[in-house]
């Protein structure tokens, strides 16, 4: 079993992720958690920190059911760190799957969020993975989290308004969609976008599979 967490209160926003988990993965069950008292968004860095207790709760409760993967649902990583302390299974940020996906596709990409607390947040998490030098850009698109969910044609044609400037502007390879909110995005836009738009709810489920089965030694050199 995967779970999937949600540290925000959104449940209608577990759903999405967990329909994208779901196509990508139809053979492994995979469960969305949302974690119900906290904050509806997470939008910077305080409502990462509020969110962290309840996570960490959650993800206890994950390991004590028998999960073999843990995603965390939010592009922010929120608590990613803490939760690999606590768990016996791998976790997996959204956001740092996304971005290593987005690495292997070409040598630049840029993100694209939602509201501008959360560039500085990114930033950091991806000078701590080390990709950084890769990064053309990580773009503020304007729209609020909860937009993605109340008002989602408008939300994501701005998002993917902000998508074609950083391929106009960035010199990049492909683009990062910054939000888990952002889950239907690829699959509505990504067919036509001149390059490759990464969900990074997908790009967590995928790794969660691989990470999930059992490790296979390597064969000997020959």
């Amino acid at each position: 079993m995967i779970v999937i967490i949600n540290p925000n209160s959104t449940a209608s926003m577990t759903l999405a992720m967990l329909e994208t988990a779901r196509k990508a993965v139809p053979d492994i069950k995979i469960e969305g958690w949302t974690s119900h008292h906290g904050p509806p968004a997470i939008q910077g860095a305080e409502d990462g920190a509020a969110a962290v207790p309840l996570l960490l709760e959650l993800v206890r409760q994950a390991n004590d059911q028998g999960a073999c993967a843990i995603i965390i649902g939010c592009f922010d990583d929120t608590g990613l760190s803490e939760a690999r302390e606590i768990s016996i299974c791998p976790v997996i940020g959204i956001g740092q799957a996304a971005y290593h996906m987005a690495s292997l596709i070409g040598p630049r990409f840029s993100v694209v969020t939602t509201l501008a607390p959360s560039v500085p947040v990114l930033e950091s998490n991806l000078a701590t993975y080390g990709l950084d030098k890769n990064v053309g850009r990580v773009r503020a698109s304007g729209v609020p989290v909860l937009a993605l969910e109340d008002d989602r044609e408008n939300a994501s044609s701005r998002v993917v308004a902000e998508a074609q400037r950083a391929v106009d502007e960035d010199n990049i390879q492909c683009v990062v969609l910054g939000c888990a909110g952002m889950t239907n995005i690829a699959e509505t836009y990504g067919p036509s976008f001149p390059v490759p738009m990464i969900d990074s709810v997908w790009a967590a489920i995928r790794l969660a599979e691989i990470l999930s089965g059992p490790i296979q030694p390597m064969p000997h050199a020959i």
